[in-house]
């Protein structure tokens, strides 16, 4: 048996008890190591223990739900641990930590890391996929788009089988929420309205849901599922089973996390990624709306309801990027009596009118702006650019010379249609 690649053995002690945003801590752990697009990680429950406090906890007969020791076990790669790590010690306020050094003797289950052009999309989607119906109240759903775990819920009939799509954007154009990233801006009172009035109309989710949504099988390849998402200009598609059923999601991310992370592999054999010879320059997209830092920001408000990429890049007057400036970056920043002629523009992408652009006067990019945002050069390459975009959790990053100066944008769609290319 070869050896094929040392990997890190993280163990997490902690207790059954123990709680994260009010949910069991181990579930909310090995959710977001899901997330994270991880190896995988395995939940062991202890018959006896003691920790820091000294109290001894046991399994028996008439004390079953005493508070037992838990261990979680998860093996990853080394650049993944480092990036996740963070994350899991902000999660764990007690209990104990360990990571070890390990050789990976085999590791059927996930090699689809190196993917081929006739990869099936069963070794990147996800089954665990939490699904709607046509009936169900749209008002009980909201919350579900609105925060940070769904931005799609499949549609299904009584049998499982997908009959719809909702997304964020069907919230946006039938709905008439921003249930964009702008919308998770909203304050605790506003949100609590606009769902109060939502529930009142008695919406369901069949009136607003998109119909018959494409669907693939597990057996369609990725290279497939990336040229379909492309053709319907979606970004999750519905995997079904030979009967129509619901057996999982894939999603542009899905594909993506794949491709920006090599598998454990043999020393002796090094198999080429896509992206590593492609470079941002290529693909990069140029035109993107520049403003000064001292720019009105109902001026940037009106350029960014306008641009197709959703972004206006802050130059200084060398041209040099210091900033970057999304719906979300004015929303959040927003003052409170400005929050409602900014929501209904960038609702209904449409520049501000004269009444609401005077309430922001005095207001300018640099108020509102991101500051010193990751770049990239145009020589960088493809994969280097994506495992940026993933790290920082954005979707587009400035391209700059080597002074600093802007040059263009590239962006998740760009970077998954290129390296399908090259699949």
């Amino acid at each position: 048996m070869n050896t094929i690649g040392t990997a890190l053995h993280v163990r997490v002690y902690t207790g059954e008890s123990d709680k994260w945003r009010h949910k069991p801590l181990y579930m909310a752990i090995v959710e977001m190591l899901r997330q994270e697009d991880c190896a995988g990680a395995t939940v062991t429950r202890g018959l006896a223990g003691f920790g820091a406090a000294s109290r001894i906890h046991a399994a028996s007969i008439v004390r079953l739900s005493e508070d037992l020791p838990i261990v979680i076990d998860w093996v990853d790669l080394p650049d993944r641990v480092e990036r996740v790590m963070p994350k899991l010690i902000e999660m764990v306020a007690e209990g104990l930590v360990t990571v070890q050094e390990v050789n990976v003797l085999a590791y059927h289950h996930r090699r689809l890391r190196e993917l081929r052009a006739g990869a099936p999309v069963r070794d990147v989607m996800r089954r665990e996929v939490k699904s709607i119906r046509p009936e169900t109240l749209l008002a009980d759903v909201v919350e579900l788009l609105l925060g940070k775990t769904y931005h799609a819920l499949p549609v299904v009939d009584e049998g499982n089988r997908v009959v719809g799509i909702l997304t964020d954007g069907d919230l946006l154009s039938r709905a008439g929420l921003l249930a964009t990233t702008a919308q998770r801006e909203l304050t605790g009172s506003e949100l609590s309205r606009e769902l109060e009035g939502l529930r009142r109309s008695r919406q369901t989710v069949g009136v607003v849901m998109t119909p018959d949504p494409a669907t693939i099988s597990e057996d369609t390849t990725i290279a497939d599922a990336v040229r379909l998402m492309a053709e319907r200009a979606v970004k999750r598609l519905p995997v079904v089973g030979a009967d129509g059923r619901l057996i999982g999601i894939v999603s542009r991310l899905d594909v993506l996390c794949a491709l920006s992370q090599p598998p454990v592999k043999e020393a002796a054999r090094q198999t080429p990624q896509p992206g590593q010879h492609s470079q941002v320059g290529q693909i990069m997209l140029a035109g993107v709306p520049t403003v000064a830092p001292e720019a009105p920001l109902g001026e940037v408000v009106d350029m960014l309801v306008t641009t197709e990429q959703r972004r206006v890049v802050v130059v200084d007057r060398k041209r040099r990027v210091i900033g970057i400036i999304t719906d979300a970056d004015i929303l959040h920043r927003a003052a409170g009596p400005e929050r409602g002629g900014l929501l209904q523009a960038l609702t209904s992408r449409t520049p501000l009118g004269q009444e609401a652009g005077s309430s922001l006067s005095g207001r300018t990019a640099a108020d509102v702006m991101t500051r010193n945002p990751v770049t990239v050069h145009p020589d960088t390459p493809l994969l280097e650019a994506l495992q940026l975009l993933l790290a920082h959790r954005i979707k587009r990053l400035p391209v700059v010379d080597g002074e600093g100066r802007m040059l263009g944008l590239v962006g998740r769609g760009g970077i998954l249609e290129s390296l399908a290319r090259e699949l």
